[in-house]
């Protein structure tokens, strides 16, 4: 009997380790659960992947990330370069207060806002308040009861603490992208590439961000003024640039260096400013015999913007405003003066010399997405 012992434990635990095994009950043969335990697998739309942190901030905020597109019109010795540019931005307010950075709109002839699918609007923006020494622009859109993302706090912020960047990455369509990583450093000098430098200009083609946090989150092209958010789904700073030649190493401007410039311009925005939609330069003898003008003084409309009220009025490149509410232009300066001291809606006449004569052209002026 004790040399069979052995091969009756074995058997026992032979029967145990089976899926299932078969007891009397009261007459009947049940089934017990196993004692083998399975390997977890996590399927998509499982408890497991909805309690994650990162998808319930992405969730939770991506209704409020926007794409900020502008378009833009500068006049150069060489004639006139036209452009579009794309970044990011975040609605802090549902009447329509969206945060970005101040290189995204900068020069900007029109600025839209489109929100992320499935919804997809579109609104027309104005810089509302910022700072350029900091990257920061604020922008207003006329609309009610939009999503919106919290601000959260900086300072407490913790190196090795996870951090989640959205944006829309180079571009991209369908949505922004959401990155994730750590806080890798705070209180970062940066010195950055500047995307809109023009040889001439100045600053030397950077921009100096200080006090910045510095995040392993991938930050590329496009990302520029989205968020930068804890794992509470609170904006912490405001995506800004890429590391240049580093890898895996971006920066954002902290929010508490920016939150009394973003407080400032909703309080006091900057006022609306009429927009007429042209890129002109004075008429001078030597621009008068180069161009074939029939007149000598005037601004010469080097450019105008697509579908701006320029555009609207059939006023074209080649013209030349010679009046503009019933006071003669003389000069492009004189010209951005009288537009400037109109109202945004109003319609005012202006007009034209060509070559077959002045014309009278009726307009309805614009509101300038810059101050």
């Amino acid at each position: 009997m004790k040399r069979a012992l052995p091969t009756i434990i074995a058997l026992v635990a032979l029967v145990v380790a089976t899926t299932s095994l078969f007891v009397h009950v009261g007459g009947s043969t049940e089934p017990v659960e196993s004692t083998v335990v399975p390997a977890t697998v996590t399927r998509v739309g499982s408890p497991e992947v909805a309690r994650d942190p990162i998808i319930q901030v992405v969730e939770r905020v991506q209704p409020a990330i926007v794409n900020v597109t502008t378009d833009t019109l500068t006049s150069t010795p060489f004639g006139t370069q036209s452009g579009q540019g794309v970044g990011s931005g975040f609605i802090i307010r549902s009447d329509g207060i969206v945060v970005t950075n101040y290189h995204v709109v900068e020069g900007a002839q029109r600025i839209t806002i489109i929100t992320p699918p499935p919804s997809n609007e579109h609104f027309e923006a104005r810089v509302i308040g910022g700072d350029e020494t900091a990257d920061l622009a604020v922008l207003k859109v006329d609309a009610t009861g939009l999503p919106t993302v919290p601000m959260g706090t900086s300072s407490n912020l913790q190196l090795g603490q996870k951090v989640v960047a959205l944006g829309y990455a180079l571009a991209l369509k369908g949505g922004p992208s959401v990155t994730t990583g750590v806080v890798s450093a705070l209180g970062r000098v940066v010195e950055a590439q500047d995307p809109n430098y023009q040889p001439g200009n100045t600053g030397g083609g950077t921009r100096t961000y200080r006090d910045a946090i510095q995040t392993d989150a991938a930050i590329n092209p496009g990302n520029s003024g989205g968020p930068l958010l804890n794992l509470q789904g609170q904006v912490v700073g405001i995506n800004t640039a890429g590391a240049g030649q580093a890898e895996n190493i971006g920066f954002a401007i902290a929010i508490d260096a920016a939150r009394s410039t973003i407080a400032n311009a909703v309080a006091n925005p900057n006022k609306a400013v009429a927009y007429l939609g042209v890129v002109t330069r004075s008429v001078t003898s030597d621009v008068a015999l180069q161009y074939a003008l029939p007149v000598d003084s005037g601004a010469y409309v080097v450019d105008i913007t697509k579908d701006g009220p320029a555009g609207d009025a059939d006023i074209r490149p080649g013209d030349v405003i010679v009046e503009f509410n019933g006071q003669k232009v003389v000069s492009s300066q004189q010209l951005g003066n009288l537009i400037h001291g109109m109202q945004p809606g109003a319609k005012v006449d202006a007009v034209v010399a060509r070559s077959d004569g002045n014309h009278t052209l009726t307009a309805t002026l614009g509101t300038n997405p810059l101050p």
